[in-house]
């Protein structure tokens, strides 16, 4: 199939051997080299074509990319096209990039602008995420890790790409040589030409629901691509646009109110995203190196010590980053076991590194009661978490969120609570307990990894009086005042 690019013509299917439209006469063949086969997207300000060079012998495969200029006069045709020449020259440099497309070709035929750039086989975010559901913790580093890189190299060559959304990141085929990479597109020319011809100043360019609130009032910085990198990557995880994600009446973000029942997203990445997002713009991340510095310092001191850490100024594998900030590793245990009471934490350590669950439950209660001043086990109210100290909590909690995955933990189940707008009776649906006890809760309790979120450490040591419930409300709350959570 041969299509053709008059946008006065009707009827634009051809035959594919075709060499001028059968309906208006225009040469099907672009720049007599180019044959465009069908249509694949379109603006207010142009269409982008899915085409073959015929010009090489194997016809591969490209993307048209048609810029028109409606109604424009011979000044105004003139500055666009001498705005986009500069436009080519950028986009041309930015290709060398290996996830940008390459540009092939620009120039102007019939009065209308083209280019030509590389195609790039696979989906985008959006289409994935229509295809494979709302995307997982791991999947989120992983758009991260592949993004930041790409953001640092554009930035540095002081361009902002203004338009940073699912629609404009696209994963490699898995048959591709760089398969399920992160490709940036759509560096937003037809907008900047728009621009010229309309002869206007502080266009609003991007698109509003992943737009930084500068961004909106005309302004725009290299932070500005950064909160739409966050913003792009709260809708894959919720599957609602970011309007939706920000309550105006409380004037903060509650996007963890809409994760799925089955997806809990690690402290590490929270505080990532979360800063990303940031609505002040000088609490946002400055640079695509912050993170990726942040990044770093989350490896290097939180969760695991390594002689190989992340440079901000290269791009890590995704595995390579994953193992760094995940370890599975348990032939060496290099945690800091820090106690304000000199509790020892060796024991728990090595249940959890070794996967005992059931007996890692049973010494969290251990180790609660000596972390409070108690030698011996015993039963707690809820209101003794309160005097928790917070190095005990956190190694606790550490220990506990490492060598699950990020799967079990304190602030996992905090994370949950608050998810639930706090009520117990659904946090314990999410987390697979009763709401009630039981004289045997092991009966009803699963001591494996693939348990639901949340299920452990179970509630063994709070005492079946007064409102025991409160216990999940109360520790949630020590770990925000100890800056855990």
């Amino acid at each position: 199939m041969s299509y053709c690019l008059n946008p006065q013509c009707f009827y634009p299917h051809n035959s594919n051997i075709a060499q001028y439209c059968q309906r208006c006469g225009l040469s099907l063949k672009l720049n007599e080299r180019y044959r465009p086969l069908k249509l694949i997207g379109q603006g207010g300000f142009g269409k982008t074509y899915l085409a073959v060079d015929e010009h090489l012998p194997s016809t591969p495969e490209c993307v048209i990319k048609q810029f028109f200029i409606p109604n424009s006069t011979p000044q105004q045709f003139d500055k666009a096209t001498q705005l986009f020449n500069q436009e080519a020259v950028r986009l041309d440099e930015l290709g060398k990039h290996p996830q940008i497309p390459q540009l092939l070709a620009h120039f102007s035929q019939n009065k209308q602008l083209f280019l030509v750039q590389e195609y790039i086989v696979g989906k985008t975010l959006f289409q994935e995420l229509q295809a494979q559901g709302y995307f997982n913790e791991s999947q989120i580093w992983q758009l991260l890790t592949d993004l930041l890189p790409v953001l640092q190299f554009i930035h540095e060559k002081r361009i902002i790409h203004r338009d940073i959304k699912p629609d404009n990141l696209i994963c490699r085929d898995s048959n591709s040589e760089n398969k399920n990479q992160i490709v940036l597109i759509d560096f937003g020319i037809a907008k900047q030409l728009s621009q010229a011809t309309q002869l206007q100043t502080g266009t609003i360019i991007g698109t509003p629901e992943y737009m930084a609130p500068e961004q909106s009032r005309g302004k725009v910085f290299r932070s500005s691509d950064l909160y739409s990198l966050g913003a792009t990557c709260l809708f894959l995880m919720t599957g609602k646009s970011p309007f939706e994600l920000y309550d105006v009446t409380r004037d903060r973000w509650v996007w963890r109110n809409y994760l799925p029942r089955d997806v809990i997203i690690s402290q590490a990445l929270t505080k990532i995203l979360n800063k990303l997002i940031e609505t002040n713009i000088s609490r946002r991340y400055a640079s695509a190196q912050q993170v990726l510095q942040e990044i770093e310092a989350i490896h290097s001191s939180t969760l695991v010590s390594s002689t190989t850490p992340v440079k901000a100024s290269s791009t890590p594998t995704f595995s390579k980053l994953l193992h760094q900030i995940f370890p599975r590793s348990r032939s060496s245990l290099n945690d800091e076991l820090n106690s304000a009471r000199e509790v020892d934490y060796t024991k728990l350590q090595q249940l959890l590194a070794s996967r005992r669950w059931q007996a890692a439950d049973q010494e969290t209660w251990v180790v609660l009661c000596q972390a409070l001043g108690w030698k011996n086990k015993k039963y707690l109210h809820y209101y003794h978490l309160q005097e928790m100290p917070c190095k005990d909590l956190k190694t606790i909690n550490q220990l506990w969120v490492k060598y699950s995955q990020n799967r079990f933990g304190f602030s996992i189940q905090a994370q949950i609570y608050q998810a639930v707008a706090e009520d117990y009776g659904q946090f314990c649906d999410r987390v697979g307990w009763l709401t009630y006890h039981t004289r045997d809760p092991a009966k009803s309790l699963q001591y494996r990894l693939s348990a639901p979120v949340g299920h452990l450490p179970f509630r063994h040591w709070i005492i079946q009086s007064g409102q025991w419930w409160r216990h999940v409300e109360i520790i949630s709350n020590r770990l925000i005042e100890c800056e855990i959570f």
